[in-house]
C-alpha cells in the first residue's frame, strides 16, 4: 500500500506554525481579504503584519517553487529585450534570463520572477510575446518573488540601457539612450553601477570561472578565464578604471580608501535567476590595482559523483575508496584541477542524515545541506587546531581544505587513525608524488602505513566541441609523439579542434572533462611504504594491480574523441610516458 502524499500546509497555517504571525492577524487579513478580494500574502504585507521577504520565502515553501529576491538580482538584457516595459508592469514580473534553443533540441527558456505564479493568463501572454519576438516556442521557469520587490526591480532595470556597449557609450559619451523611470534607485542610474553588473552577468553567461581586471599603462584589460583558458573580452580606456574598483570594492566589502595592501572580499548575488557568489582578491601592482573575481556557481560546483563525466573504471574506483569506514584520501593536483568539486561530489556520495560530515575549509565555496562547513577565514584557528576541535564534535567523515603544514598533517593522520574518513587536498603533480611530499611533512613512515585509503591526482581538460571537431590521420609531429610516447600501432584517425561554430563560441572547444589517476593503496602497497622502497618500484607494483597514470587514462580520452593530443599535451606531462597498452 502506497504511503499518503504529504499536501502542503495553506500559507495563513505555514506563517503561524513558524511563528511569523499570530492567529489574530491571519482572521483579521481573512476579513480584509472578504472585503477586498485580494491575495492573502499581499494582505498581510499590507497591514504591517510580515514583509515582502518573509511572504516570499513562506510562498516558496507552501508551493515548492524556488523564491528570488529581484532587486538583488542581476537581469539579463536579452530577456528584458523580450518583454516589454507595460507587459512587465501590468503583470508584475521581471524577465531575468534567456536560454536559446539548443542543439540537442531542448527549447528556448525564459526565466521569470513573478509575483503571481498562479497567473496562467500572464503566462500564455508571456509565452505568446516571447515567441513573437523569437520566432520559436519559449518555455517559462517561474520564480517566486514579491510584489513591491517586483515593482522595485521593474524600475531599476526597464528604461536603462543595460548591454555592455551601450553603457560603454553612455559612459563615453554622456549621453542617456533611454530615460530612467523616476522611481528607479539613483545608484542604479550610474552607469559604472551597471557596467559592472553587465559584466558579472555576461561573464556568468558565458560560463567564465574567473574574471580578471588588469590595468596597464593606457588601459583596462579585462579577461574571462573559461574552460581553463584566460580570453580578451574588452579592453577600455584606464580612465574609467578608478570608478570600475571603486565599484568593486564596495559590493565586495573592501576598504576604498586603501590601494596599498592586498584585501579579499566576497559578493553575493542572484544572477540569471540563481544564486551566484564571487570570490573578489584585489593585489597592488606598479600599474594599479589588480582585481580577479572567482566565480561560483553553485548549480555547476555541486556536481553528484556520476556526473563529472569519469569512465566508468575510475568512478566505481573512486566508489571502491570512500566505502572503505576510516583512513585518509588524498586528492592531488594544481590549483584550478578540479579538486574541490571532486571532493563535494565524493561528500555528496557518501552524505545523509546517518553520518556527521564537518569541513574545514578556505573560505567555504559551497554551502551543501547535511554538512557542517567552517570557513578558516573567519575564525580564530587554522587548519591543525580546527581538526582538533572538530574531532570534539563527534564526526564521522572530516574535510580538510589542504594541507600545508607538518602539523595539519599530524592532524590529518591523526584523525584517520582514529576511526575517522578524512578528506584533504594536497599540491602534488602526480598521486605517486604525495608520498615524498608527506614525508617532508614529516610524517613517518609507520604512520603512513595503514592510514592512506587512496591517492588521487587529476587535471581538467578541454573537451572538444562535437559540432565542429575535425577528424583526419596523425600528422607527422602527431605520428612522432605517439611513437616516442610508446603507441607502436598508431590510430588510424585522431579528432583535433575544428574551426570553431556558435555552439563553442569559435573555440573549438566546449567544457572540460576530468582525467584522474587513482593508487588505490592496499596491504602490498603498504609494504612497499614500510621498507621506504623507491618510487618506481611503487608505480611497477601498483601497474600490476590496473594502475593507470594520468597520461596514460588522458590518451584515452583522446583516442576516443573527447579531447585532442594538443589539449592533452597542453595540461598533462607526456615527457615520461611509456606505454604499451593498447588504449584504443
Amino acid at each position: 500500500m502506497s504511503a499518503p502524499l504529504i499536501q502542503p500546509l495553506p500559507l495563513g497555517q505555514t506563517l503561524i506554525e513558524k511563528g511569523l504571525i499570530s492567529a489574530d492577524q491571519l482572521r483579521v487579513a481573512l476579513i480584509e481579504q472578504q472585503k477586498h478580494s485580494h491575495p492573502l500574502g499581499r494582505l498581510l504585507v499590507a497591514l504591517g503584519f510580515i514583509s515582502e521577504a518573509v511572504l516570499r520565502e513562506a510562498l516558496s515553501e507552501t508551493l515548492g517553487r524556488q523564491s528570488i529576491d529581484p532587486v538583488r538580482a542581476l537581469a539579463d538584457s536579452d530577456a528584458l529585450a523580450l518583454i516589454p516595459h507595460e507587459l512587465a508592469r501590468q503583470y508584475r514580473l521581471l524577465p531575468l534570463r534567456f536560454r536559446p534553443a539548443t542543439a540537442d533540441g531542448q527549447p528556448s527558456l525564459l526565466t521569470l520572477a513573478m509575483a503571481d505564479s498562479s497567473d496562467i493568463v500572464a503566462q500564455d501572454k508571456i509565452r505568446a510575446q516571447a515567441a513573437a519576438r523569437t520566432g520559436a516556442p519559449v518555455a517559462l521557469e517561474i520564480l517566486l518573488a514579491g510584489d513591491a520587490e517586483i515593482d522595485e526591480a521593474i524600475d531599476q532595470h526597464y528604461g536603462y540601457e543595460l548591454s555592455i556597449d551601450g553603457i560603454l557609450r553612455e559612459i563615453e559619451t554622456g549621453a542617456t539612450e533611454a530615460q530612467a523611470p523616476r522611481a528607479a534607485p539613483e545608484a542604479y542610474s550610474h552607469p559604472v553601477v551597471r557596467l559592472i553588473d553587465a559584466l558579472l552577468t555576461d561573464a556568468v553567461k558565458r560560463e567564465a570561472s574567473d574574471i580578471h581586471f588588469e590595468p596597464e599603462a593606457g588601459f583596462l584589460r579585462i579577461r574571462y578565464r573559461i574552460d581553463g583558458m584566460l580570453r580578451l573580452v574588452r579592453t577600455l580606456h584606464q580612465s574609467h578604471w578608478p570608478a570600475l574598483a571603486v565599484r568593486i570594492k564596495v559590493m565586495s566589502g573592501m576598504d576604498i580608501a586603501e590601494s596599498r595592501t592586498a584585501q579579499d572580499g566576497r559578493i553575493s548575488l542572484a544572477v540569471n535567476g540563481r544564486p551566484i557568489d564571487f570570490r573578489v582578491s584585489a593585489l597592488p601592482t606598479i600599474r594599479g590595482e589588480n582585481i580577479v573575481l572567482r566565480i561560483l556557481d553553485r548549480q555547476k560546483g555541486i556536481v553528484p559523483l556520476a556526473g563529472l563525466g569519469l569512465p566508468e573504471r575510475e568512478r566505481n574506483e573512486l566508489q571502491r575508496l570512500v566505502a572503505r569506514p576510516e583512513g585518509l584520501i588524498l586528492v592531488t593536483g594544481p590549483t584550478g584541477s578540479g579538486k574541490t568539486t571532486t571532493l563535494y561530489s565524493l561528500l555528496g556520495h557518501i552524505g545523509d542524515e546517518r553520518i556527521n560530515i564537518m569541513t574545514l575549509e578556505d573560505p567555504v565555496e559551497y554551502p551543501m545541506p547535511w554538512i557542517r562547513q567552517t570557513s578558516v577565514a573567519e575564525v580564530k584557528f587554522g587548519f591543525a587546531d580546527g581538526v582538533r576541535a572538530i574531532l570534539r564534535q563527534d564526526p564521522d567523515v572530516i574535510l580538510i581544505g589542504e594541507i600545508r603544514d607538518p602539523e595539519t598533517a599530524e592532524m590529518a593522520f591523526r584523525a584517520a587513525m582514529t576511526g575517522h574518513q578524512v578528506y584533504a587536498t594536497l599540491h602534488t603533480n602526480s598521486a605517486l608524488g604525495a608520498i615524498p611530499r608527506l614525508l617532508d611533512l614529516e610524517i613517518p613512515t609507520d604512520i603512513l602505513v595503514g592510514n592512506i585509503i587512496g591517492i588521487v591526482a587529476q587535471r581538467l581538460l578541454r573537451r572538444l566541441c562535437p559540432q565542429c571537431r575535425e577528424s583526419s590521420p596523425p600528422n607527422e609531429d602527431e605520428s612522432r609523439l605517439l611513437r616516442r610516447l610508446g603507441q607502436t600501432a598508431l590510430p588510424d584517425s585522431l579528432y583535433r579542434a575544428g574551426k570553431g561554430c556558435e555552439h563553442c563560441d569559435f573555440q573549438g572547444y566546449r567544457g572540460r572533462l576530468a582525467v584522474m589517476e587513482l593508487l588505490r593503496i592496499d596491504s602490498e602497497t603498504d609494504a612497499l611504504l614500510s621498507r621506504r622502497a623507491a618510487p618506481h618500484e611503487i608505480l611497477q607494483a601498483a601497474r600490476a594491480r590496473g594502475f593507470r597514470t594520468l597520461a596514460e587514462n588522458g590518451m584515452a580520452r583522446v583516442y576516443e574523441g573527447a579531447t585532442s593530443l594538443a589539449e592533452l599535451g597542453r595540461v598533462v606531462d607526456l615527457s615520461g610516458y611509456h606505454s604499451n597498452s593498447n588504449l584504443k
